[in-house]
């Protein structure tokens, strides 16, 4: 079959038989099927036939009353060629407006992968600071109160020495050593 004798794209029966409607392109049947359209929807198919037929008719004789029927002169010739000026760089304009807005939009929504690597870089680095000064600190505080308290223990020792030995008794580290009387 030549393309020029093909049907148009549409429905057709579905050529395997079935009871199903098949999708044909215009030039090859596709994989698509559907069931066969409901009496509700081949009405509604028909009225907007008929709809859309009215209005091309319509759109058309409006369109066909604005051009004079004589040729055109010089000046409105000008006045057309303006008139299409103006509207293509009122498009430009809106177009190039609408291209700029979304380059900003992306612009403005884009993170570098290098900035997303530093700042959590950066966040764990925080919390590494913070660690090792809370460690720093805690040292710090071992340190002193284990000094104190080792050096009020050996002044404690040294009193008890001192106290025991103006006394009779020996201090009780060194009892077991010492001899019985």
């Amino acid at each position: 079959m030549r393309y020029v004798d093909a049907p148009p794209a549409g429905w057709y029966p579905d050529p395997d038989g079935q009871t199903r409607l098949r999708w044909w392109d215009g030039f090859d049947w596709t994989d698509i099927r559907r069931a066969p359209p409901s009496d509700a929807e081949l009405i509604a198919a028909e009225e907007n036939r008929a709809f859309y037929e009215r209005n091309e008719v319509q759109a058309r004789e409006q369109r066909y009353a604005q051009v004079p029927a004589g040729p055109l002169g010089r000046q409105d010739v000008q006045e057309i060629i303006a008139e299409v000026r103006n509207v293509a760089r009122s498009e430009l304009d809106r177009a190039a407006n609408e291209f700029s807005n979304r380059a900003t939009a992306a612009v403005r929504g884009f993170t570098p992968l290098i900035s997303s690597y530093t700042s959590t870089l950066t966040k764990w680095v925080k919390r590494a600071v913070i660690i090792a000064i809370v460690l720093l600190v805690a040292y710090f505080v071992f340190q002193v109160v284990v000094q104190a308290s080792v050096f009020e223990w050996i002044g404690d020792r040294i009193d008890n020495l001192t106290d025991e030995q103006s006394g009779s008794a020996p201090p009780p580290l060194l009892r077991w050593w010492s001899p019985v009387s």
